[in-house]
């Protein structure tokens, strides 16, 4: 390929305040239509906004777990467009003077260590929404009109699309462990723009940039920039000039289509909001928050690796949700097991949460519970496909395992005499794989294990099975 991607993010994380940033209204989301609104959030006139000091708070929250320096001095500016969806003609942002600049984010993957730059965090105010209905009626719901923002924008430190989307992760995972978003990008609390530039192979100057608006998953982050990567790469190897725009991301084709032609901070008449103050942010605040400030992921992840001794990869994955993390410390430490813990956790656990649409503080078994069941595994209480069992029923009836599996009669066989007639059964049924096994290929005892596990509706112990196989069929 004579052309390589260089791509930048901006990223649109709302912030978890119960109010808007510059009024009272509520920010719940799945509000009936129009029902979250004032004056102030409408633009009416008269209506002065009053900035939401929690709102600030959560920025700082943001710049500093994103490693940036916190401006003493910001300043609000009107950022002029006209959208059905944006009442005032307006959007109340930050441009030339925001809350935090000069970032990094870093964190290892694959033994190496990756660093972006984040070029500034700023505060601003969410526009309304368009419901397009048919071909020419649209409705307008002003809820989420001046909803609290932070846009986090990434110098062009990415290199492809599969970077991109791993970054973006990342940055969720810190942005809901300081606990102000809540990661969800169906709801749109958390959106992604990315630009996109083609340059040749070697040469160090950045082609022109195309902004991907409004991606709201990680697999679409990278369809998304995979085919813009093609789309330009096609048009300069033919000669033809890149044209400077916003495209838009169609999943349905799985193509980018043109927008409109990419703004220029002139374009949007940028001046100081007049009715908002310099926002000041005393040092001993920023203090106060730093202090205050949680673990971060990717510290918590080489905690998890040297601690717990897990593998990298499984670390960053517990990781990615503070809930989730918490929930696998503690089953590591009550289980005494943090490798079948994290298995449990990426398993059957991460199943069910994805399956049913849950959340993991709202996991129907507690840590300790689920740990008193790996436990009873260790121990050879039960055997791994028992314990796969007992773990449907706590999640169906809410009972603990040492309940369920002493009134279903699921504990492991533990006396040899009952083994060995299974075991002798399943060689009388299976002369085939006993002869198979015979002949030198070793491979099939697996098969025989698994008829054992069946033939004993999964009470065998695998290990002891297997010896118990090995030895008859050496001795016959």
């Amino acid at each position: 390929m004579d052309f390589e991607p260089v791509i930048g993010l901006e990223i649109h994380a709302q912030l978890l305040t119960e109010s808007k940033i510059f009024c009272g209204c509520s920010t719940k989301f799945s509000s009936p239509p129009n029902s979250n609104i004032c004056p102030v959030c409408l633009g009416l006139p008269g209506a002065l906004p009053v900035l939401n000091q929690r709102v600030v708070e959560y920025g700082i929250r943001a710049g500093l777990a994103l490693g940036c320096s916190i401006q003493e001095e910001s300043v609000f500016a009107r950022k002029n467009y006209f959208y059905p969806d944006l009442p005032k003609g307006y959007q109340i942002s930050q441009y030339e003077v925001p809350l935090a600049v000069k970032g990094r984010v870093k964190y290892l993957t694959g033994g190496s260590e990756v660093c972006v730059r984040i070029n500034r965090v700023h505060l601003e105010e969410d526009a309304g929404k368009s419901i397009h209905q048919g071909a020419h009626t649209t409705n307008l719901d002003y809820n989420r009109s001046g909803v609290p923002l932070i846009e986090i924008v990434t110098e062009p430190d990415i290199y492809s699309s599969s970077d991109a989307a791993e970054f973006f992760g990342r940055l969720r995972g810190i942005l809901c462990a300081v606990g102000i978003n809540d990661g969800n990008m169906e709801e749109g609390s958390l959106r992604c723009d990315a630009n996109v530039s083609m340059r040749r192979v070697g040469t160090k100057k950045l082609g022109v940039k195309v902004e991907i608006k409004n991606i709201n998953s990680f697999k679409f982050l990278e369809k998304a920039i995979d085919y813009e990567c093609v789309r330009q790469s096609e048009l300069l190897s033919s000669g033809s000039l890149i044209v400077q725009e916003t495209r838009l991301w169609d999943s349905m084709t799985g193509h980018t289509e043109s927008m409109r032609s990419k703004e220029e901070a002139h374009d949007y008449r940028y001046f100081p909001e007049p009715d908002l103050p310099s926002l000041i942010v005393a040092e001993t605040l920023v203090d106060d928050i730093r202090r205050a400030m949680p673990e971060l992921p990717e510290d918590q992840k080489q905690r998890f690796v040297k601690e717990f001794e897990i593998a990298e990869e499984a670390a960053v994955w517990l990781t990615q949700a503070h809930g989730f993390a918490s929930y696998f410390e503690e089953l590591a430490r009550k289980s005494e097991n943090p490798v079948a813990s994290s298995n449990w956790m990426m398993g059957p656990v991460s199943r069910y949460l994805n399956e049913h649409s849950v959340d993991i503080n709202d996991f129907k078994i507690d840590a300790s519970d689920l740990a008193k069941l790996i436990q009873l595994v260790d121990s050879e209480v039960v055997s791994g496909s028992a314990a796969k069992t007992v773990f449907i029923r706590m999640l169906e009836t809410g009972d603990n395992a040492e309940s369920i599996v002493e009134n279903e009669g699921l504990k492991q066989i533990a006396d040899e005499n009952i083994l060995s007639l299974a075991v002798d059964a399943v060689l009388k049924g299976n002369s085939t794989a006993v002869e198979t096994y015979r002949s030198g290929k070793e491979g099939v005892l697996g098969f025989l294990v698994g008829k054992v596990m069946k033939e004993t509706q999964g009470k065998a112990n695998p290990k002891s099975a297997r010896d118990l196989l090995k030895a008859k069929l050496s001795s016959e």
